[in-house]
């Protein structure tokens, strides 16, 4: 298993993102979760096969029509792996 945190920012919130960030991980197989944080950005744990994690990548550099990404930080993540992919 591979996993990756990611934190967005830009106009983030409020704009469906961490709804279609689960839309966006189910599709691909992956868990984890997408949950807004106190300073308007979001944080984002993929949990699954790399190519499917380095695919939600590429997707939240963009995020849903509403949304503006300024930033995208990925990091690397260990720990147990999720069951499912939450939004929070």
């Amino acid at each position: 298993m591979a996993a990756a945190l990611f934190r967005v920012s830009g106009r983030v919130q409020g704009v469906c993102f961490r709804a279609c960030t689960r839309e966006q991980a189910l599709a691909r197989g992956l868990t984890g979760y997408a949950r807004n944080l106190r300073d308007g950005g979001v944080e984002v744990l993929a949990c699954g096969n790399l190519v499917a994690i380095d695919a939600l990548e590429q997707w939240l550099r963009k995020g849903p029509p509403p949304a503006r990404v300024d930033e995208l930080v990925r990091s690397e993540w260990s720990g147990e792996e999720p069951e499912d992919f939450r939004t929070g």
